[in-house]
């Protein structure tokens, strides 16, 4: 990890500087759900499938649209994509392609949507610093920015197209994540929303922190913390109805009027089950905030049918296994008498809403898809083809973009990928990348970055 990040530093220093004075030009200019394509580049000649240029016919073997509990395949279809989205999707026979459309004939590979990573730590230049405050809800994660850098651009090239940039997780509330297309490297073309989330993490790495507080210190101050915000973010509700005295701005609590909306929410680094068990609780029953798990590891697949009764998200990574060694036992508590498929384990206790992450760089972010791989290998049920819908659709809806992108449907963003075969299996590799319709990534024209 060391020699990543080293080799990180060196490539952006000089960048840096640029990207940060980018971002207090474009704050707040993105559509706030993150549900428009990118725009085109002022100068730019649109090419087929983009924003004003002509469309654009995918032909391919295999569909995999990957709705929501709805279709799961097209066989012999075609994909129109017009204005960066989707137009039409169907069988090749009945599927009529418009006069003028240029033809993309992918033969024998798979159609599939762009992959969606809920735990990005390399979209910037490891410059924040969001230790400060056992609690720093004002930390912004777009300030840090690098768009298109190199390790996203070899994300992209194994189909991660969506990415939310996060704090780190060494206190309670690092601050707020940004959520970026991959493609792009102009900021205003990658960013889809800020805040995209705000960061919550509830124990682990916190207990590290200068004063090393015991977890229910924390989780005190987290709900403190909460509970101030909310008061905040009421303080403007109530204004924005009633009138009167306008409200002073405190950038430290600005995000909780996002997530009293629902324009954002907060994603949790929680993992063993009890750290997991105040997630649920605390802030989605007690403080009624929309709340995803993030991490959800060693033991806290055993909270399962708690998680499907809320109707809550569990994205997890990177950890896949559950295992039965002492020094997991005494620091989680978790004993299972197997090695556990931690995914695995949240659909045995009827969790449906699950996805991965690979809190890269901690596992490299193209290797999202091998993610899904060792679920399935650990035993994660994939008959249904959740393997795909947890890179695609199901972190799209947990992060509140399922409208948006995550799978093939008629209106959506066109995040398109061309796969030599199942993303649930780690032979298979991606061929050519479309962003918002436009063509970002081609193995015919560069070299296989992945």
């Amino acid at each position: 990890m060391s020699e990543r990040t080293s080799t990180l530093r060196s490539l952006f220093a000089s960048a840096a500087v640029a990207a940060l004075s980018m971002v207090s030009a474009t704050a707040g200019g993105n559509d706030p759900l993150g549900v428009a394509p990118a725009p085109v580049k002022p100068a730019a000649t649109a090419k087929p499938g983009a924003e004003g240029g002509p469309g654009l016919a995918i032909r391919s073997s295999k569909i995999l649209t990957a709705e929501w509990q709805g279709r799961s395949v097209v066989n012999n279809g075609v994909v129109l994509v017009k204005d960066g989205r989707i137009e039409a999707v169907g069988s090749a026979a009945e599927t009529e392609i418009p006069e003028g459309y240029s033809v993309y004939d992918a033969g024998d590979d798979w159609v599939m949507p762009g992959l969606v990573e809920l735990h990005c730590h390399v979209a910037g230049a490891f410059g924040l610093n969001d230790t400060v405050y056992l609690t720093n809800p004002g930390v912004r994660a777009s300030s840090d920015v690098i768009a298109g850098n190199p390790l996203l651009r070899v994300g992209l090239a194994a189909g991660v197209t969506t990415a939310l940039y996060l704090p780190g997780s060494g206190t309670n509330i690092g601050g707020q994540g940004v959520l970026l297309r991959t493609g792009f490297e102009e900021y205003e073309r990658a960013i889809i929303r800020d805040p995209g989330s705000m960061k919550l993490a509830q124990a682990g790495n916190p207990e590290r922190w200068m004063l090393r507080p015991n977890r229910s210190f924390m989780n005190w101050h987290t709900r403190n913390t909460f509970k101030r915000g909310i008061a905040y973010a009421k303080e403007w509700e109530a204004y924005e109805k009633d009138g009167g005295a306008k409200p002073t701005i405190n950038p430290q609590f600005e995000i909780f009027r996002s997530l009293r909306k629902n324009e954002c929410q907060v994603s949790t680094h929680t993992q063993i089950y009890q750290v997991a068990l105040m997630t649920l609780t605390m802030v989605h029953d007690e403080l009624g905030i929309p709340v995803f798990i993030d991490h959800g590891t060693f033991d806290t697949w055993r909270l399962g049918a708690e998680v499907e009764k809320r109707e809550m998200f569990a994205i997890i990574g990177p950890r896949g296994i559950d295992v039965p060694t002492r020094g997991f036992i005494n620091w989680s508590g978790s004993n299972p008498e197997k090695i556990q498929g931690c995914v695995a384990g949240y659909q045995e206790m009827g969790t449906t809403r699950i996805g991965f992450n690979t809190d890269s760089p901690v596992i490299p972010q193209e290797e999202l898809q091998l993610q899904a791989a060792m679920g399935v290998r650990y035993g994660f049920d994939n008959k249904n083809m959740d393997a795909v819908r947890g890179l695609t659709i199901v972190p799209a809806m947990a992060c509140g973009l399922g409208d948006a992108i995550g799978s093939i449907e008629v209106g959506k963003i066109a995040d398109l990928l061309i796969i030599t075969g199942d993303p649930a299996d780690p032979r298979s590799h991606v061929k050519h990348v479309w962003q918002s319709g436009e063509s970002v990534y081609d193995t015919k024209e560069e070299p296989r970055l992945w």
